[in-house]
């Protein structure tokens, strides 16, 4: 039997940074029948700032891949704090991956990676991979990866 999400998150030693405040006229989270949905979230760092970057100009492929594994830690975080039980979640359903990268960076799905093998770590090989979409674009405060999801519940 597959491991619970909250003892996955243990097992891999994972520290979640604190739950950004909303940045504008939006919920963090929306729970629409049994589904969950996050607004975008950005890359928060243990102390509360933001990694800032932009991938193809000053943030290489990695640095970037690693931004979004770090989205995924936020969103966790904003999980637990804003909906509570980690463990109601049955799976990602869909992942939208925006990447600030100059215009001839073409290695967003790879930036995004971080994000998605990360769930998928947590989740499991099937729960844990879901439908996806990554693009470049600007992206705000200088911020290198914001990340939306959406989740299956438990029924």
């Amino acid at each position: 039997m597959q491991k619970k999400p909250s003892e996955r998150i243990k097992e891999l030693g994972l520290i979640l940074p604190p739950a950004p405040p909303p940045a504008g006229l939006y919920k963090p989270i929306l729970v629409v029948d049994h589904f969950l949905y996050i607004s975008g979230q950005g890359p928060m760092q243990n102390d509360g700032s933001l990694i800032i970057g932009r991938a193809g100009h000053d943030m290489t492929m990695e640095e970037a891949k690693i931004a979004a594994r770090q989205v995924a830690l936020t969103m966790l975080s904003t999980i637990q704090t804003h909906f509570g039980d980690i463990d109601k979640i049955k799976r990602i359903v869909k992942t939208l991956g925006m990447v600030n990268s100059t215009p001839d960076f073409g290695q967003q799905p790879l930036v995004i990676n971080g994000f998605s093998e990360l769930m998928a770590d947590i989740f499991g090989a099937e729960n844990g991979v879901g439908v996806r979409s990554a693009v470049g674009m600007i992206l705000p405060g200088g911020i290198p990866v914001e990340i939306e999801a959406h989740f299956e519940l438990h029924h």
